[in-house]
């Protein structure tokens, strides 16, 4: 089958990590791929984007700013078309993005298939995070883009509701999660069963609402555990957090990785003994859940819909109330005594990644069944 991927990624990093591993695990599959995207995409270093578009979006009035994004419909309609014209294809898949509309348009127009990848609802996102300045024209432009696809498929089942309450019938909308390549967490070196220290770890873009500064204060402030804390990433949050390891006198036991390539994630997980996603939004499918998962990593993580949709309480992972003071450091401490339940939970984890195929090629399989009559 000749598929036709269509995507307005501006930068690498865990956008592009499921992108290039979808489209990998779809020719694995014996499929044609075509990825069209903007020409800058693949100039962009992993953990970057442009340049000169972060320097005129941060000039810019919001809704200036939302204008042009509906303006690169433009061309970004035509270098569809055009591929189109050449590739022939059987169907169009696009990942969803806010003010994205050529994808949907170029289906329309040409009679063939749409099948849409929504990984967040991004107009209620950027309200919350980054602020709109059409905030209506966006909700709108998104819930037409949602209805107009002939599948949809969301990374976690609260996320498919959304995506229903918009008015997409559920039976055009199925849920696929965020996977991994499980090759690159074979073999990994064991840790040992008593380190000491116990080594906390975290992976991914880095900010505020992450809570690794509610990490931070619980290590300072219990002095009974040795802990240390490996930050594999960079974001907005860094600088505070190397401030207040300093403040609190815990620098020596916070190491921050920085940014590195995919490619390394699995070694430096490897690392960890208890890997930590201390929040979460409401709708993710977080990329680094599957990670610590394939490397059979004991996790602490909040206890909340969309992350019970993967791990189970006591069986997979320990989930906390984050509602609950301390709740976290209790799940962590309690893993930090007990290697055994570290153990187990780490090596039920990754046996759930096979049992439910939690990879890219399990994905690319869901996605293509859903041509099925």
């Amino acid at each position: 089958m000749r598929i036709l991927y269509s995507h307005r990624i501006q930068s690498r990093d865990g956008q592009s990590v499921h992108v290039e591993e979808l489209v990998a695990a779809l020719r694995g599959l014996g499929h044609e791929v075509m990825v069209v995207g903007p020409g800058f995409y693949e100039k962009a270093e992993f953990g970057g984007e442009s340049g000169l578009v972060s320097t005129i979006r941060s000039r810019l009035p919001r809704w200036v700013g939302e204008l042009a994004e509906l303006a690169y419909n433009v061309p970004a309609w035509w270098r569809l078309r055009r591929a189109l014209g050449r590739f022939q294809p059987d169907l169009i898949y696009e990942r969803n993005n806010l003010y994205f509309l050529a994808g949907t348009l170029v289906a329309r127009r040409c009679g063939v298939p749409l099948f849409l990848e929504v990984n967040a609802p991004l107009a209620d996102e950027r309200s919350r995070h980054g602020g709109l300045g059409l905030p209506w024209l966006a909700r709108w432009l998104e819930g037409f883009v949602w209805r107009s696809a002939d599948r949809v498929f969301a990374v976690t089942g609260v996320l498919k509701a959304m995506i229903a309450a918009a008015g997409v019938p559920v039976v055009r909308t199925e849920v696929v999660p965020n996977g991994i390549d499980p090759t690159r967490f074979a073999s990994l070196p064991a840790r040992p069963e008593a380190p000491d220290p116990v080594v906390l770890g975290f992976v991914g873009f880095v900010r505020d609402w992450h809570g690794l500064d509610a990490v931070i204060a619980a290590m300072a402030a219990d002095s009974a555990t040795r802990l240390e804390l490996v930050v594999v990433g960079d974001g907005p949050a860094v600088p505070a957090l190397h401030a207040q390891a300093e403040a609190l006198g815990v620098a020596d036991r916070v190491r921050f990785a920085g940014l590195v390539a995919h490619e390394a994630i699995p070694g430096l997980v490897a690392g960890f003994d208890i890997a930590l996603q201390p929040r979460v939004v409401a709708y993710a499918s977080p990329l680094k859940l599957f990670e610590y998962m394939a490397a059979g990593k004991a996790i602490v993580a909040p206890d909340q819909p969309n992350i019970r949709e993967v791990l189970a309480d006591g069986e997979t992972a320990l989930l906390f109330d984050p509602a609950v003071p301390d709740a976290m450091w209790g799940a962590i401490r309690r893993l930090a005594s007990d290697p055994g339940l570290r153990a187990r939970l780490g090596l039920a984890a990754r046996a759930e990644i096979e049992r439910r195929d939690y990879t890219w090629a399990g994905n690319a399989k869901r996605v293509m069944m859903a041509l099925r009559p």
